[in-house]
């Protein structure tokens, strides 16, 4: 097969939570447990770096891996979802697996996943953990796909887990309350090995403080730790929240030699480093365009924040959501005073475009509706002027379309 043969397959023959939703949500470790025993587990091969978290555990795993590379070691990274490519989902040192290296997998092992069923995650993270240990990797930063407890990625032993921020995100499948999310969430947490909270609630403290002494498990919680403030080479102020840490988790970090140095250049340098994208990424000037891949309640209120620090004439903002969101809790985080332009993701999770202005409509948003998200896009674009200020937001989907 071809490498776009090969994920064709992938996507139409395995259930992908990002196209199907709850109903792709496998409850059980068994599948990949399996896959991985398989694949002569190929997990306990390298060190890893685990991070959970319902916002900022994406850009908090780049800029581990970032500051790691600059410290010489060769680095492997796991995140989830893709915005343009599916290899973006497995780098070593910023550098995308190669064609040739998928397309070989998925055919070594093809009758393995027609007879065992597995989720299209249980085989992504098996090709990732397939791939550090082969390429020899020093130590690999492991996204939480979904929750932490039941997500496939959850067999490693990580030399330190991070969970970054706790949010109403996927209630369906992870519990509709904050503490149950944590329970969720500290599910990553194992036996002796340290573990950062970077940012800490009440509520939540207790649950990862219970989970912690149950595995006899050192917890930090970062807010409490005093760090000098550094540059991002991510935009936008809210990234901040995830620096405290990023920071905990290296100096928890044993048998790497990390320098100030290394934080300094691996922090500034995390866009060209690691090839991040979405994350309050500016994609136009004249106007000023930015898209942002935050897509929960926690998420949009961070970066609506720092869309009203923007100097700007007008404000365009190109939106889009999948259906399981709770659009009545998300709509009054934005602003009134801007028009808008709806759209629906080219996904079978998409919000119809219709249900979207019915909402905003009806707490009085003003703007238009449009059949794809390249329209909207296009609309924003040839009315804004020089001196407005366009964001394209609310989905994963729609940035990856606009990008």
């Amino acid at each position: 097969m071809t490498y776009k043969e090969t994920l064709d397959w992938m996507f139409a023959q395995l259930p992908m939570y990002q196209n199907k939703g709850k109903s792709a949500f496998n409850s059980k470790l068994d599948g990949i447990t399996s896959f991985a025993n398989h694949l002569n587990n190929p997990h306990t091969r390298f060190k890893s770096i685990h991070v959970a978290g319902t916002n900022g555990k994406g850009s908090s795993s780049h800029l581990l891996a970032s500051v790691l590379q600059e410290a010489g070691y060769k680095v492997g990274l796991y995140t989830s979802p893709h915005l343009k490519d599916f290899r973006e989902r497995i780098r070593i040192n910023g550098n995308k697996v190669a064609k040739h290296w998928v397309v070989d997998f998925i055919n070594e092992n093809q009758t393995y996943f027609s007879e065992n069923k597995l989720s299209f995650f249980e085989m992504t993270v098996g090709m990732a953990f397939s791939y550090f240990a082969q390429e020899k990797v020093d130590i690999a930063i492991i996204e939480v796909g979904l929750g932490g407890r039941l997500d496939s990625t959850n067999i490693i032993k990580p030399e330190v887990s991070l969970i970054t921020n706790i949010g109403l995100d996927h209630v369906d499948m992870l519990g509709d309350t904050i503490v149950k999310i944590a329970g969720e969430k500290a599910g990553i947490i194992k036996s002796g090995v340290p573990v950062v909270i970077s940012e800490y609630n009440i509520e939540t403290a207790q649950v990862f403080n219970l989970v912690a002494k149950d595995n006899n498990a050192k917890i930090i919680f970062a807010e409490d730790a005093d760090y000098s403030d550094y540059e991002i080479g991510l935009l936008g102020s809210y990234q901040k929240k995830n620096i405290k840490g990023v920071l905990a988790t290296l100096n928890a970090l044993s048998g790497f030699v990390v320098t100030e140095s290394n934080i300094v250049q691996g922090l500034i340098g995390v866009v060209e480093n690691t090839q991040l994208m979405g994350r309050w990424q500016q994609i136009g000037s004249d106007p000023v365009i930015i898209c942002d891949t935050a897509h929960n309640k926690e998420g949009i209120s961070l970066v609506m924040e720092q869309v009203k620090k923007q100097k700007y004439e007008e404000l365009h903002i190109v939106i889009g959501f999948v259906k399981d969101k709770d659009l009545s809790r998300i709509s009054s985080l934005f602003p009134k005073n801007a028009t808008y332009y709806y759209c629906k993701p080219k996904n079978f999770r998409g919000l119809d475009e219709k249900e979207l202005v019915r909402v905003f409509s009806d707490a009085g948003f003003k703007g238009d509706v449009y059949k794809s998200v390249n329209k909207a896009f296009k609309a924003a674009k040839k009315r804004a002027k020089k001196n407005d200020f366009i964001y394209v937001g609310g989905s994963n989907f729609v940035v990856a379309e606009v990008l």
